[in-house]
């Protein structure tokens, strides 16, 4: 029940224009009475609605000692819980443990599988495809060992002089068969390396500049001399393909003649003579097994040209020492012929 308080009589008088008078307190209230309440007993000559009526039957008394027995229950009953709950947290806790013990003992031995088994492939391939010299000295000293092995086992055995002279005459034979062979692959390994050393050496001169910015972060920035040195790297893969139709061969020379004719010198010269004689050989019909070690020099003489400074000058990061311009007369231009008159 709300009871309205009476009206404010400073608020009836005439207004004030400022600010006191023009902001109003304001006060609420609230009120709650006394709520009457009665109960009617049945009588005869009233009639009263028994619907909601409930009866209400007084249980067995229960006294102080039982409601402490009670208590005493309820608190082994919920200790017992409780204590049942701590249990099968723990028993959760060691199984989990258990369980990634388990895991990470069975990854640990997958990835000793793993790592066994590449260095096993590691060292396969170090046999079979030997790249650099500690693996030709691997293959020598395996070569020795078995050779000393092969040796004792025919001294040691029951053979006549003449059958371990035949015997030590096979083995020596083998021997020579396996040194040829690794000398094979020495000769394969190091035309592979090569290779692989120039065109590691072109992709460093074609990389793009990383320049730090003031964020801390690098900005990869391409210059003329990379942009120079990336056109000459594509040309020469182009070169080196061997799946070229020939139309699209002699477009390659084409583009390196005129890339070499910019400058003149005994080089671009060579180079351009040698060119020259390619195209004019495949236009002849030529077969391409002919043509290998023409090919092979055209090749060599572009790749001189791409790590000279004067004319791709992102080869001079590559020289420790600057080289004298006229001390090398097979890359200084030529005089014309008018100037070599007078």
């Amino acid at each position: 029940m709300n009871t309205e308080l009476p009206p404010n009589p400073d608020l009836l008088k005439a207004p004030k224009f400022h600010r006191e008078t023009q902001t109003a307190v304001m006060r609420r209230s609230e009120q709650q009475s006394t709520r009457d309440s009665g109960t009617q007993m049945v009588r005869e000559d009233v009639s009263l609605d028994h619907i909601e009526d409930r009866t209400i039957v007084p249980g067995p008394y229960f006294d102080s000692e039982q409601l402490s027995t009670l208590r005493l229950q309820k608190a082994i009953r919920i200790q017992a819980v409780a204590r049942g709950w701590f249990c099968r947290t723990l028993a959760w806790q060691y199984r989990d443990e258990r369980d990634t013990a388990d895991r990470e003992r069975e990854e640990a031995a997958i990835d000793a599988q793993r790592v066994a088994d590449a260095k096993r492939a590691e060292e396969i391939e170090r046999r079979m495809h030997p790249r650099a010299p500690e693996d030709f000295e691997v293959l020598y000293s395996e070569l020795e060992a078995w050779r000393l092995q092969e040796t004792q086992k025919i001294n040691e055995s029951e053979m006549s002089t003449s059958e371990r002279k035949v015997a030590l005459a096979q083995l020596l034979n083998k021997e020579v068969k396996l040194l040829q062979t690794i000398d094979r692959l020495k000769l394969s390994a190091g035309t592979e390396n090569k290779e692989d050393k120039v065109r590691k050496k072109l992709e460093t001169l074609a990389a793009s500049k990383k320049w730090g910015m003031s964020d801390g972060s690098l900005k990869e920035v391409d210059t003329p001399f990379t942009v120079r040195a990336r056109e000459l790297m594509e040309l020469y893969n182009g070169l080196s393909l061997s799946t070229l139709t020939v139309d699209e061969r002699l477009d390659v020379l084409l583009h390196v003649k005129w890339t070499v004719k910019e400058f003149d010198c005994r080089l671009t010269r060579d180079l351009v003579d040698l060119i020259d004689r390619e195209a004019d050989m495949i236009n002849r019909g030529r077969p391409e097994s002919s043509l290998e070690g023409l090919r092979k020099r055209v090749q060599t003489l572009f790749l001189h040209f791409m790590e000279t400074p004067e004319f791709n000058p992102e080869a001079a990061r590559l020289e420790k020492v600057p080289r004298d311009f006229n001390a090398r007369p097979y890359v200084k231009p030529i005089m014309n012929d008018f100037l070599q008159t007078k």
